[in-house]
This record gives structure tokens, sequence and C-alpha cells, in this order.
């Protein structure tokens, strides 16, 4: 049984990728830790392999992690999150699964931004 619900340690994770130093993210990965990006058909095994694309993603100043939404149940955490190091933006929804109080797999979906077509102008509003 976990002493931490799934929540309080994804927004653990957030916390600690917002430091910027992504070595200390390690603390709340599992040792079977695995990442997966199905947009780009690939996984990193291991917390240290995490920690170092991290760290070696060119960037163009600290990044910043925004949480716009997070919702968990007893294992499992979704976060839709807002990503700048103030010249790149992004935005990602992650997949958490926690065993034993620790991230054991994160699947990740990276959106790109776009316009929005114009047939459906008349439907919609632009949010800012």
């Amino acid at each position: 049984m976990s002493a931490n619900s799934a929540k309080e340690i994804v927004n653990e994770f957030w916390r600690l990728m917002s430091t910027n130093d992504f070595y200390s993210v390690t603390a709340v990965l599992s040792p079977n830790f695995v990442m997966e990006w199905p947009q780009t058909r690939e996984r990193i095994c291991g917390a240290e392999n995490f920690a170092r694309m991290n760290a070696e993603y060119p960037a163009h100043g600290q990044w910043q992690f925004t949480i716009n939404r997070l919702v968990d149940g007893e294992a499992e955490a979704v976060s839709d999150v807002s990503v700048t190091d103030g010249v790149q933006n992004a935005r990602v929804i992650s997949f958490f699964t926690v065993d034993q109080d620790k991230i054991l797999r994160l699947v990740e979906f990276w959106a790109d931004p776009y316009e929005p077509p114009a047939n459906r102008a008349h439907l919609v509003e632009i949010m800012e």
C-alpha cells in the first residue's frame, strides 16, 4: 500500500521538474521506470536516462511547468501541463502509473499548437 496518493507523487514530480535539476526527479522514479512517447515511437528506460535526456535537451532558459489539470485514481494520474523555456512553448498530456510511492511508467503526448480551421470559425471562440 502506498503512503502517498498518485496525485501527491505526480505533484512532486512536476515540482522537482520545475527546479531544472532533472537528476533530482529520480527521487520519485521507480528503479524500473519506463517513459514512452507514442507519437515518435520512443521509449526511455531508467531514471538516469530520463534525467540525462532532460538535462541535455536544448533550452533557451529555465524550464517552467504549469499544471493546468491533474486527475488521479488509486495508482494512476493524468496531468495536463504547459511547458516553456521562455521561447519554446508546449503542452503535454502525461499518464502516470505509480507503484510503491514511485512513478513506474510515464506515457506522454506532446501536442503541437496550430491555427484553428476557418471552416468552423462561426462556431467557436478563440481562447487566450
